[in-house]
């Protein structure tokens, strides 16, 4: 009988991340510790890692998954073993998955069979934690927002032009288009909202587009701005 893909993935003799690091020269000082097999690259101390510029990068992109469940991550960690097999030093680099897709019909975003990273329900379930932040951080200023709207409204916002959604990271058809604020005064202003799911956030765009965490901050400020004052009358004009 064959083995699902969780079956495979806790048979396999899981390698401590300082022996993963050491193979492709980053130090153990460089290194952020979430457990014994995950790890963060602890950015000061970027510049000591062993960089080359003489590398090939192949892009693995836009492959519509098979009945069986091989896709882009598959046939990226398959290739990626295959190139080690015939002596290449590779580095393989994979967007984190979202944890929407785990319970459904997709599966996991970690690979599939023999060709996938562990511990694969840790990558698919929480990882290191950084979805919940990107999530926590986006609704933190979706209930800025609408406190603000409770507390009086000092700013004018247009609670029927309000743009910023909430987000969660799970696919629920059933929050996308919804209303708030229903129980009563004690419980905001009534009005049309929905979640986008956390990896489609704007807070995820910005993450994915800052370069440090000093530009982090400044898009951030900025995409607020933008956000309030296309609701805003007198902050249309600043």
């Amino acid at each position: 009988m064959q083995k699902s893909d969780i079956e495979i993935a806790q048979s396999a003799k899981i390698q401590p991340i300082e022996f993963v690091a050491d193979k492709i020269g980053i130090g153990h000082d460089c290194l952020e510790h979430y457990g014994k097999y995950k790890a963060k690259i602890n950015t000061d101390n970027f510049n000591k890692l062993p960089l080359k510029k003489n590398g090939k990068l192949i892009l693995v992109t836009a492959i519509s998954p098979t009945p069986a469940g091989e896709g882009k991550t598959t046939t990226s960690v398959g290739l990626g073993d295959a190139l080690r097999t015939i002596g290449k030093n590779t580095i393989i680099c994979l967007r984190e998955p979202s944890l929407g897709p785990v319970f459904g019909i997709k599966g996991g975003a970690a690979g599939g069979g023999h060709a996938q990273v562990i511990p694969m329900e840790d990558i698919n379930l929480h990882f290191t934690g950084d979805f919940h932040a990107i999530t926590s951080a986006n609704n933190l200023l979706a209930t800025m927002i609408d406190n603000h709207i409770h507390q009086g409204n000092e700013l004018e916002i247009d609670t029927n032009h309000i743009t910023w959604k909430r987000c969660l990271d799970m696919n629920d058809r059933s929050l996308r288009k919804i209303q708030i604020g229903l129980g009563g005064k004690h419980n905001g202003i009534p009005r049309d909202d929905g979640f986008d799911i956390t990896v489609a956030s704007e807070v995820m765009a910005i993450l994915c587009l800052a370069n440090d965490l000093h530009n982090l901050k400044e898009r951030l400020g900025n995409i607020i701005l933008d956000t309030i004052s296309t609701s805003c009358p007198f902050l249309r004009e600043i």
